[in-house]
């Protein structure tokens, strides 16, 4: 059984395609993972610990040249560049599982991922504290102006001021979205003397001495520094405005976004910069993005000339720590689902999970069924398993999606075969594994 025997020893598992011709147990060392983007070393480590053969290139792969790498593996790692749409997906006919090393999953079809019967995880939270800290020193950089000074060094210019000049402590940050960042977040400012407020859509229970509005406007009246920290919704789309910023932001005000790039409207920040209303700004992410590094920026000229205002790449995220950790953290997801089937954690997939099975349950197969959610397929799927003692079962459904999820005891291995067939038979299956 894949999930209980020794990491140092062969496991044995079967995959199958949609319409398998035959049912063939192999051992992990026939698993192939293909890594793009430099998957980080972390996630390397974890899938050679395996046994899996591993695949891993340094930049992304496009066109031809991913179909053809994708077609024959059953797991394939990418961070931001790759793109696999539904042409890509159609042709990887083995793919299992798809781990998204990064925040976000817009460049994966989910949908069509789904309907072939492949999760895809990703890593929310492993960059949490890197951004925390991020803003942070933003702060600090915005009110003691020193993206400005370094440019005028950088340009010969010697300017020793102190006039609009501040310490941070004794400020108001109010920090929307208190979430797994905005929370780490709070406790950082407090250390460091700020007071904090914060708004969110939900009642959360306050970290220290945090406050939470009851709207927006309120935050934005009172807060000395305005940070985002929202996931990018249609809700949360052009949040921040010319209404926000000139209307509700107190003057001499800051504004920070480190999470979504469609939250601020770029022309209103333009004038609440030029106009003076607001006294800096920092933005780590964009409406668009070039999809490499180099000279590609040039969608945004306006925000060139504002004064004391901190522009990055998109690299809230990017430190080795926070790396390595979405290493850590993908890499486990997907061995689990290798593994067990575990989909907790999925972006297009029922979550759901069953303990794992004991070693001493030798003759325990665990049957992991993907299948369109249509009316009647649990009877269907219970009939085929009436014969056996079911000792566990889980079924959830995403959608058009359904997932089932049974442990099935004291099944020989000469019926593994009969019951494989009797199940992928079925008019709803997607993909089908028997796991033992």
């Amino acid at each position: 059984m894949a999930d209980t025997i020794n990491a140092q020893q062969p496991r044995r598992s079967s995959f199958t395609q949609t319409k398998p011709k035959a049912l063939r147990p192999f051992n992990s060392s026939e698993v192939k993972i293909l890594l793009l983007e430099n998957v980080n070393e972390a996630a390397v480590k974890a899938f050679r610990k395996e046994g899996y053969q591993v695949e891993s290139h340094a930049k992304a792969l496009v066109g031809d040249e991913l179909i053809e790498k994708i077609r024959d593996a059953h797991v394939i790692g990418i961070r931001s560049k790759t793109k696999l749409t539904k042409e890509v997906l159609d042709q990887a006919k083995n793919l299992l599982v798809i781990g998204c090393f990064c925040i976000g999953t817009n460049q994966v079809d989910l949908q069509t991922a789904a309907k072939n019967g492949i999760a895809v995880f990703n890593s929310p939270f492993s960059n949490s504290r890197s951004v925390a800290e991020l803003v942070i020193g933003e702060v600090i950089t915005l009110a003691r102006q020193l993206g400005d000074r370094n440019i005028e060094m950088h340009q010969g210019v010697w300017n020793k001021v102190s006039k609009t000049c501040f310490e941070i402590r004794g400020k108001v940050l109010g920090i929307v979205g208190y979430g797994h960042i905005g929370a780490q977040l709070s406790v950082l400012a407090e250390s460091m003397g700020m007071t904090v407020y914060f708004y969110d859509v939900l009642q959360i229970m306050p970290l220290g001495t945090a406050k939470q509005t009851e709207t927006l406007e309120e935050l934005l009246s009172f807060a000395d520094f305005v940070t985002l920290h929202v996931p990018e919704l249609e809700e949360t789309k052009n949040m921040i405005g010319e209404r926000e910023i000139m209307g509700y932001m107190k003057k001499g005000a800051y504004l920070l976004n480190n999470a979504r790039g469609t939250v601020v409207q770029i022309p209103a920040l333009v004038k609440g910069l030029s106009s003076g209303h607001l006294a800096g700004a920092a933005i780590d992410v964009y409406p668009k993005e070039p999809a490499g590094n180099g000279p590609h920026f040039t969608d945004y000229p306006d925000l060139l000339s504002c004064p004391n205002l901190i522009m990055t790449p998109h690299i809230g995220g990017s430190t080795e720590e926070a790396q390595r950790m979405i290493g850590v953290e993908v890499s486990t997801a997907l061995v689990k689902f290798i593994n067990e089937g575990t989909s907790l954690g999925a972006v297009n997939f029922p979550e759901i999970d069953l303990r794992a099975i004991r070693e001493e349950d030798a003759e325990t197969v665990r049957v992991l069924y993907i299948h369109r959610n249509i009316p009647g397929v649990l009877k269907e799927i219970n009939e085929i398993l009436a014969d056996h003692n079911v000792e566990k079962q889980f079924s959830d459904s995403k959608g058009d999606i359904a997932y089932v999820m049974a442990d099935i005891a004291n099944v020989s291995e000469e019926h593994i075969l009969s019951l494989y067939n009797a199940i992928t038979a079925t008019r709803a299956n997607i993909k089908t594994r028997l796991l033992y």
